[in-house]
């Protein structure tokens, strides 16, 4: 009986062997602001409405096979009776990985979904604790879908080139 794996048999290559390695994890830029503290407390009620808005940026480092990929989380808090603003966080947390096996093609959606995955369990511990050491209770961020959020930006990009080509195209 042949073995299925040896070359020349018809079998196709097997893929090479995806291989991730978190090198470190960082914050790199926090901000928290107790807006309802510096103002000084009134006995307005409060009903906190809380919008989070996440980004991504990932780019090559000069060592291969390395990248850093930055999640930046901004949440805001403000009371629904009002609109006064409560807190406003700012959070970057980055990562360097090391990253082989995946497809060139593959690798801007692989450091922008997968990378981020790994990443979100700290952020999400960062807020909890801020929040809650800021004089609030522990928000606890909703888990982020990445590849969403990455179809999102691809779709956005898209119509703003679509809209540039219409744009910059002649009349006939």
């Amino acid at each position: 009986m042949a073995d299925e794996n040896q070359p020349g048999n018809g079998a196709a290559a097997t893929p090479p062997q995806v291989r991730m390695q978190v090198l470190a994890q960082y914050v790199r830029d926090l901000s928290f602001e107790n807006v309802v503290m510096q103002k000084g407390l009134s006995g307005a009620e409060v009903q906190p409405d809380v919008q989070v808005a996440v980004s991504l940026d990932a780019r090559k480092r000069p060592v291969a096979n390395q990248y850093e990929v930055i999640t930046k989380f901004k949440v805001t808090s403000k009371n629904k009776v009002n609109n006064e603003p409560l807190f406003l966080l700012e959070l970057e947390y980055g990562g360097t990985f090391h990253i082989e096996g995946v497809a060139e093609e593959q690798l801007h959606p692989f450091l922008l979904i997968e990378c981020p995955r790994l990443l979100f369990p700290f952020v999400r511990r960062i807020i909890s604790d801020v929040t809650r050491d800021g004089g609030f209770p522990a928000l606890n961020v909703d888990t982020v879908d990445f590849l969403a959020l990455y179809r999102q930006e691809l779709a956005r990009r898209a119509q703003l080139q679509q809209a540039q080509q219409t744009a910059g195209g002649s009349p006939n």
